[in-house]
């Protein structure tokens, strides 16, 4: 008898991740963006300049999707436009093990010395009704969501929350797949694919941009190429190619339990020229990138 479909543990997820990050270009495109835009971006934070300050040393918040490494690299941006200055940095996150890999990083990195970790092992809305509850409204001079609105039930109010904890200058940052990606294509032209154990919600750039606008919000947006090499999806009996399924569907062992009509609409809806590229033989499914800079 085949199991039936059911959606990935976090434990699985973690798994299922780590393969998505090892075949794709997403960290690298990330460090694209660090290095061309972030120096700007942080540059503008004018509280970190000692202008109007009235803290001793900036706050920065930390939403994502275990990307500890991006955060690092963030932060030591941080430190290299502002050098001397020490940086109070909170992190939400809700999966105990993305939580004691980021702390095990920091522990190997000497030159954060002068940085302050706050771990909440929470999620976003969790957080959220932490900080109502206590009636204490922290400011913060840098806040990023890195891929992360797609587990959010409410986006805009999610959103409007955040934006609202920035302090005078402050920079909220939204990494968000682009419109242009394949996921776009597939999530609009292709979503019957997609099995109901997918609990993710199908968001792009455009559908946060314009929430941005009802909401009033000046931002500006960046757009990056990345890629994912699917190539192992399509060979039979690959471990490789079942995790990157998983991934893609949120589905637990989904080659191994989705009816056959379902992997085989799914495995030709990835390979239309709107979702990937072939190169040198192998199949690259686009994951391009927006960053959205919204200021406070």
């Amino acid at each position: 008898m085949i199991p039936s479909m059911r959606s990935l543990t976090a434990e699985e997820y973690v798994e299922a991740f780590k393969t998505f990050l090892d075949h794709s270009t997403e960290h690298q495109c990330m460090d694209e963006f660090n290095k061309e835009q972030m120096p700007n971006i942080v540059a503008g934070i004018t509280r970190l300049c000692h202008c109007m300050s009235h803290k001793a040393e900036p706050a920065s918040l930390l939403l994502g999707d275990f990307l500890a490494g991006v955060d690092l690299k963030m932060i030591r941006i941080l430190q290299a436009v502002h050098p001397g200055v020490s940086i109070d940095n909170e992190i939400v996150e809700p999966n105990p093990q993305h939580v004691a890999a980021y702390k095990e990083l920091v522990n190997q990195a000497p030159d954060l010395q002068n940085v302050s970790f706050i771990w909440h092992q929470l999620t976003s809305l969790e957080y959220e009704q932490q900080v109502k509850e206590k009636g204490t409204h922290k400011k913060f001079d840098f806040i990023h969501m890195i891929q992360m609105l797609y587990r959010v039930e409410d986006i805009p109010n999610t959103i409007k929350f955040f934006h609202s904890c920035l302090d005078h200058h402050g920079k909220l940052l939204i990494i968000i797949l682009s419109d242009s990606s394949g996921w776009a294509s597939l999530w609009k032209n292709y979503r019957d694919c997609l099995p109901a154990t997918d609990s993710g919600h199908y968001i792009t750039c455009g559908g946060i941009t314009d929430g941005l606008r009802r909401l009033g919000l000046e931002h500006r947006v960046y757009e990056f190429p990345s890629g994912w090499d699917i190539t192992e999806c399509f060979i039979e009996g690959d471990a490789v190619g079942g995790r990157m399924m998983d991934f893609l569907t949120g589905t637990k062992n989904f080659l191994g339990t989705a009816p056959a009509a379902l992997r085989r609409r799914l495995q030709e809806a990835l390979c239309q020229p709107e979702c990937s590229s072939t190169r040198d033989g192998r199949i690259i499914f686009s994951n391009n990138l927006s960053m959205i800079v919204v200021e406070s």
